[in-house]
């Protein structure tokens, strides 16, 4: 080879390195300017770059004008192909070489292995072992147990090790590797650590290789042994172990080896970042994620856009969602993880709202969701009961395609169960072609917030006899189906069996699922037992649980012992003044009424106050009790006055215990009758369409009045209305409701 033939082959070198294709035919027409005959070494060096910058046409042409072209010049227009996935094209020159060696083989094997072609890198390895086993060499034998890992084809791997052994390749270090990532990846790790430990020598990728392999498998005290145990260790090293930490759960310790490997001196890459960026938000370390970040910004990953993406999700985990926002709007440059992030973020922090302004933003700047993106969007637009948006998501799901993702179609399920659609929701559930646990749990979830208690049971008993594994949202779903249909009995089989059988350890919802089943059923003192046996005191919800049942029974003696245990929890929280101030005005004790009413005063506890508001041209109609802000209120107040008449000729009785206060008979009467929720039934009775049901939401619980006036109002109107409260859906059709009289 002359010097100027190196000389050129270091510049073509230079410019793949740089991926600068039109440099590299400059200095192509250079070389054909003043070299009369370019020695085939150069010409193949030029194909191959022609090659590595994506220009086949140019490489083939070149090649097509060879006059006298060696094995090495049909190896590399053979490589050209191989490595572009154009296999039609590959196979014609394969069919037309003169001669084949190793080389050849290899690169017509790892085009069909790089197409994830398995049957026929299978067919053309065993050609090869016919042509001659003088052909094989560490690359085959690399780039069929790379294939193997790749298919998880476990058999042909086993077959390959039997050969590597017979061709004398195991001891090379070079097939060792993938041989060990290949049993790991089957979850066969005595296999990788016999291979493992039978190797002369090992390097640092082997270690590598089998650190992940053993944390794959979940092994992370194997893996630390072997970690300490390395002769050296690089940077990957490193990585892998903060890596596999980090999806083991154990993200204190990935953060500790990130610091010692700070310290240690050696480089990160934003792998690294990404990872102990994600302990930081796993373990809601917000300091220790600012840090990370502080350290990031004196590097020159800080535009990198894997690890802004991270930052944001990090700082999202962390609830720093004003951190999250400045990150977001720094980067220069963002892809549909990025965006993705952000959106969730916003979800999982409670702003759904922004999410989807977020992925309208995303759309208008022309990125193109995925699946997790579009399902998370539409997560969002369920947990705003956002029913016409959501909706809007479902017909982009069907127009791009993303809705044979199962994540779309299990948000899209759980979307129609919180918007009150069950039906929908299951029709849904019913086209699926593949459904998971996280499936069954939405429609699950569905039914028992809809009040549908057989359903809900009888969906969760078919649910296990498919085999599926329930988790602990599957049984806070079927136990408060339980309560609601007072099966008490059924409920505790139901909580004996999550932890026995599933080995689910209940967490405080499911505690205050069983306090409802107990008390709702009128068996307070039991409630009560059960609450002194359980590992925790219970939360303000299950104290409240409690004390609501107290009302309804009207159990003074549980019910103080209920409000005062709230009341220590959450001195603010009014909620056991205005249960306990319920039982005393059942009661007729108005004088404990006042007590507690200036208990809350001198305490400056505020009631929330109850709010409905229902959707309506694209505008959303607020109301609370005795509103007369809205401009059609003389509309809506008339119209409340005719229902009320036909009400009663249908024998509606007001429930004055829904009214705390020592007044006349009429009067109380008179406050009834403009509850929040009875405003905005009433606006949607004059504004939408018949047939259109109408769908109100409200921030408390239906009152017990409201709820029966709503059964009457469907009767009369014979309109479907949907109510959406704090607690469930109520469906009111034909003067009946979902729930019952459960509510």
């Amino acid at each position: 080879m002359s010097l100027s033939s190196n000389y050129y082959c270091n510049l073509l070198k230079i410019c793949c390195q740089a991926g600068n294709h039109a440099q590299a035919k400059k200095l192509h027409c250079h070389i054909i300017k003043t070299l009369t005959s370019p020695e085939t070494f150069l010409l193949n060096n030029i194909i191959t770059t022609y090659g590595r910058l994506g220009n086949l046409r140019y490489a083939r042409h070149l090649f097509d004008q060879m006059p006298h072209p060696t094995l090495f010049s049909w190896n590399a227009i053979l490589s050209v192909y191989s490595k572009s996935g154009y296999l039609s094209d590959m196979q014609e020159i394969f069919d037309s070489m003169p001669r084949r060696d190793g080389v050849s083989w290899n690169s017509f094997i790892s085009g069909h292995a790089s197409c994830g072609l398995l049957a026929e890198a299978v067919k053309f390895y065993s050609l090869m072992l016919t042509d001659g086993a003088a052909n094989l060499n560490r690359i085959t034998f690399s780039t069929m147990l790379v294939l193997c890992s790749s298919q998880r084809c476990v058999n042909l791997g086993r077959q390959l090790h039997g050969h590597i052994v017979k061709f004398g390749f195991e001891s090379y270090v070079f097939v060792g590797s993938p041989l060990v990532d290949m049993y790991s990846k089957a979850g066969l790790i005595l296999d990788a650590k016999r291979v493992f430990n039978s190797m002369p020598e090992r390097n640092v990728v082997m270690y590598n290789t089998l650190i992940t392999g053993l944390l794959r498998c979940g092994l992370i005290e194997d893996s630390e042994c072997l970690f300490s145990k390395m002769p050296e260790k690089d940077s990957i090293s490193w990585t892998t172990m903060i890596t596999g930490l980090t999806q083991n759960g154990s993200g204190s310790k990935a953060l500790d080896k990130f610091r010692e490997m700070i310290l240690e001196g050696l480089s990160t890459d934003q792998y690294t970042f990404g990872s102990v960026l994600t302990a930081c938000g796993g373990l809601f370390a917000l300091e220790e994620g600012k840090q990370v970040h502080a350290y990031i910004i004196r590097t020159e990953l800080i535009d990198n856009i894997f690890v802004g993406s991270a930052l944001v999700d990090m700082y999202c985990k962390c609830r720093s969602i004003k951190a999250a926002e400045g990150v977001f709007k720094r980067m220069s440059c963002k892809n549909v993880v990025s965006w993705t992030a952000m959106l969730v973020g916003y979800g999982q922090n409670g702003y759904s709202e922004e999410a989807v302004r977020v992925f309208c933003d995303m759309q208008r700047k022309g990125v193109e969701p995925d699946d997790f993106t579009l399902g998370s969007v539409i997560s969002s637009c369920a947990n705003l009961a956002s029913l016409e948006e959501g909706a809007q998501f479902h017909g982009q799901a069907l127009a791009s395609g993303l809705i044979s993702f199962i994540t779309v179609s299990n948000a899209l399920v759980t979307l129609y169960g919180k918007c009150g659609s069950i039906e929908d929701s299951h029709r849904l559930f019913n086209e699926m072609n593949i459904r998971d646990e996280v499936s069954w749990t939405a429609l699950v979830s569905g039914y028992a917030q809809f009040g549908k208690a057989y359903e809900t049971i009888d969906l969760f008993e078919r649910m296990l006899a498919h085999g599926l594994k329930p988790d602990g949202v599957t049984f806070i779903g079927v136990l408060s189906a339980c309560s609601r249909a007072g099966l008490v009995d059924k409920g505790h089989q139901y909580f004996e069996s999550m932890v026995k059988e599933h080995g689910i350890t209940p967490i405080m919802d499911h505690y205050t699922c069983i306090i409802d089943l107990l008390s709702r059923a009128g068996r307070l003192e039991e409630a009560k037992r059960f609450i002194n046996e359980m590992p925790f005191h219970p939360d303000a919800i299950g104290w409240a649980t409690l004390l609501s049942s107290c009302r309804l029974h009207r159990n003074i003696e549980i019910g103080k012992w209920a409000a005062e245990s709230l009341l220590e929890l959450e001195p603010q929280n009014p909620a056991s003044y205005i249960l306990l101030s319920s039982i005393y005005a059942a009661k007729g004790k108005w004088n404990e009424v006042a007590n507690l009413r200036r208990g809350m005063r001198d305490k400056g506890v505020r009631k929330e106050p109850g709010c409905s508001w229902i959707k309506y041209k694209s505008r959303v109609h607020i109301f609370s009790a005795d509103d007369q802000s809205s401009p059609f209120s003389d509309q809506i107040y008339a119209k409340l006055e005719k229902l009320n008449c036909k009400m009663i000729e249908e024998g509606y009785e007001p429930d004055m215990s829904s009214v705390l206060h020592d007044v006349e008979e009429s009067e109380k009467k008179k406050m009834l009758n403009y509850h929040s929720e009875k405003l905005a039934i009433a606006f949607g009775l004059i504004f939408l369409p018949a047939g259109v049901p109408i769908r109100v939401v409200k921030n408390l619980r239906v009152c017990g009045d409201c709820h029966n006036a709503t059964k009457y109002i469907s009767k009369i109107t014979k309109r479907e209305i949907l109510v959406r409260d704090a607690v469930r859906y109520h469906l009111f059709k034909d003067g009946t409701c979902s729930c019952g009289d459960f509510w």
